[in-house]
């Protein structure tokens, strides 16, 4: 399969899938936090191929993260995030040849705190706003809607965005 047919592979399942790019942040924080804990556990178990795979798992989802922050976006967070994914993408590479749990039990705690702020404004924003569009009776957006709300846009401050 060449790029191009990939690529419209993966809009396609996107598309299918419906999945709004608010709630998909959410579900990519959720998902690096089990692979950084089971790369802790195969780095504690001795285990280099559990760990090398978790690890490799949580860099793709936080390249893809880092990917998410709108380009060209110079407001505070947006700067903010691509130093922390940044930061982030050029030290647990390390952790598959030291060992060092530290690097993961780090990035975990940066992952989940960006995670908590996540949910107090973008994803509760989206299911309020969900929420408000079924109260008028109106179906709710497909997920490449030109219209971006709030919660879109939305993220760790005010003027951070995001594209997916």
């Amino acid at each position: 399969m060449n790029s191009t047919q990939a690529c419209l592979a993966y809009r396609h399942s996107g598309v299918k899938a419906k999945i709004h790019p608010v709630k998909l942040i959410a579900m990519m924080y959720e998902r690096v936090l089990v692979h950084l804990q089971m790369a802790e556990e195969g780095v504690m178990e001795k285990k280099p191929q559990k760990r090398g795979e978790h690890l490799g798992k949580a860099i793709a989802i936080i390249t893809e993260l880092y990917a998410s922050v709108k380009e060209g976006d110079d407001s505070d967070g947006a700067v903010f995030l691509r130093g922390l994914y940044g930061a982030i993408l050029v030290e647990l590479p390390k952790v598959s040849v030291s060992g060092d749990v530290e690097i993961l039990q780090q990035t975990r705690k940066y992952i989940e705190r960006l995670k908590e702020i996540w949910e107090q404004t973008a994803l509760k924003e989206m299911q309020e706003e969900l929420g408000s569009r079924k109260n008028e009776n109106v179906e709710s957006p497909a997920i490449f809607e030109k219209k971006e709300s709030v919660a879109a846009r939305a993220a760790v401050s005010p003027g951070v965005s995001f594209s997916i």
